[in-house]
């Protein structure tokens, strides 16, 4: 890929096709920043080129410090300053080699691809995404974990856990927000956002994005994924603090629903119950 777009001290690769940026969750590119639009800048990726377009945003797009009114093709270099956000276009020969300097970005490069749904993996994980048509707004919501949750991997491989919680914690907000006004939150959506919110737990010892696992889970009414419990029983030992009401609100809704549970819910609520216990202890 020719194009990469050099933001928070990461490139990210640019497939052909279009990408929104803006500080909904919908956006491709979501930042947190009150001076960014909902949906704010339209970018387009050829084989040949890259243009940005305003999409009508209140503070506008501006381009090697001038403002723009139409769309604009791009050239190598150029800065693209959306809100307080600045970014970087930069076009690689297919093939070349990074300076020895720029190492460290190569460390930390991820494919910006959240328009092609194939185009991007989060640590291993291939969620089923449903037709956009019918889950619009869940399976934006796993296209942009694809590409946020790289970078958030890659920040958290370097150390830099308060970098990866910058880059997450507004989609994390914006999906439990979702929940409890009662939108579509489809499994690999939550289950995405409870992988993270306990990456982030484990990476910061901050007990709130555990108390954000069962918060969710409450909301959405479904047992975690056993590797999620898993990875909670290390990460609770690490936390600073735990709100265990959140953990026995969620057990509560579970053991409401445990008549229709099968063999595997009743095992995960049993295991979810020994995080409890566990909890009790700090």
């Amino acid at each position: 890929m020719p194009f990469r777009m050099r933001y928070l001290a990461h490139d990210l690769e640019l497939p052909t096709g279009e990408f929104v940026v803006g500080r909904s969750a919908e956006c491709q590119l979501s930042v947190d920043d009150p001076l960014v639009s909902r949906k704010h800048a339209l970018f387009k990726v050829g084989k040949d080129g890259v243009s940005v377009e305003d999409l009508g945003s209140r503070n506008g797009v501006v381009v090697n410090g001038v403002k723009i009114d139409s769309p604009r093709d791009l050239a190598d270099s150029d800065r693209i300053t959306i809100g307080s956000q600045d970014m970087t276009l930069h076009r690689y020969e297919e093939g070349s080699k990074p300076a020895p300097h720029d190492e460290e970005y190569r460390r930390a490069t991820q494919t910006l691809g959240a328009m092609s749904v194939g185009d991007l993996r989060v640590g291993g994980i291939e969620p089923t995404v449903a037709d956009e048509h019918s889950k619009g707004g869940s399976s934006r919501t796993v296209n942009s974990f694809r590409l946020l949750g790289g970078v958030a991997d890659k920040a958290l491989a370097m150390g830099r856990a308060e970098e990866a919680e910058r880059i997450l914690q507004s989609l994390l907000f914006e999906i439990l927000h979702r929940a409890r006004e009662g939108g579509s939150i489809d499994s690999d959506a939550a289950e995405h956002a409870a992988r993270y919110a306990a990456r982030l737990a484990g990476a910061t010892t901050k007990g709130a994005w555990v108390d954000y696992v069962f918060d969710l889970y409450t909301v959405v009414r479904r047992p975690l994924p056993a590797h999620i419990i898993d990875e909670l029983f290390t990460v609770v030992r690490k936390v600073k603090t735990l709100d265990l009401r959140m953990l026995r609100a969620y057990l509560e809704e579970l053991r409401q629903q445990a008549a229709t549970f099968g063999p595997t819910e009743r095992f995960l609520m049993q295991r979810i119950e020994g995080l409890e216990r566990l909890g009790a202890l700090k």
